[in-house]
């Protein structure tokens, strides 16, 4: 599963992007262009600080404004766009909502289109084949994997995203955190719950 395949990548070839991605790093370092500890600093901060914040701010708001929630349903560009979350791999998003009826989870089986301005760089095993396939043949085990564990009766809806459309996931907020300010809600939203491959627990 995804997270097996980013444990022990170091036994899989990199694949031909990766390959010349890593080939131009290298360059770049030999020649004394860029500093890899900065560059590692740079990707850290998108992937799970900057990005993933932007997503979980608006999250917590949705969980604490029924007018503003109402709004981001119907109207999601044009509010995102209010709270400068948009442009490049920011275009065309769609808020879908998790209810006890329904759990919806993301993939884009053809590559790795991701509302970056939301949730910052996609991590690797949304990345890859076995998670792209697999989640989509079977989204329950995929997403035992993960340590979502989901009542028979809730039925798991898979969204692809692509160019055109890109999703983002409205976790259920627990009972046990309703009356949480709205930066201490903030805390508790993970990148994985926002992707529908996570749900909501403790801030880590």
């Amino acid at each position: 599963m995804p997270h097996d395949i980013e444990n022990h990548s170091h036994s899989l070839l990199p694949s031909e992007p990766e390959l010349k991605v890593k080939a131009i790093e290298s360059a770049l370092v030999n020649q004394g262009l860029i500093d890899p500890a900065a560059l590692d600093e740079i990707i850290d901060t998108y992937q799970n600080k900057i990005g993933p914040k932007n997503g979980a701010s608006i999250i917590a708001k949705a969980w604490i404004d029924q007018d503003f929630k109402d709004e981001l349903m119907s109207n999601t560009m044009a509010v995102l766009e209010k709270y400068g979350f948009y442009g490049r791999q920011g275009e065309h998003i769609r808020v879908v909502e998790n209810t006890p009826e329904v759990h919806n989870i993301v993939v884009c089986t053809l590559c790795s289109c991701y509302p970056w301005p939301l949730l910052g760089i996609p991590p690797t095993w949304y990345k890859s084949d076995e998670y792209r396939s697999r989640v989509v043949r079977e989204p329950r085990k995929c997403l035992s994997e993960f340590g979502v564990k989901l009542p028979e009766n809730t039925n798991i809806r898979v969204w692809d995203s692509t160019a055109e459309i890109r999703y983002l996931v409205l976790p259920m907020l627990p009972d046990a955190f309703k009356g949480f300010s709205e930066q201490e809600l903030v805390g508790i939203v993970s990148r994985d719950a926002m992707i529908g491959t996570g749900l909501i627990g403790p801030a880590k």
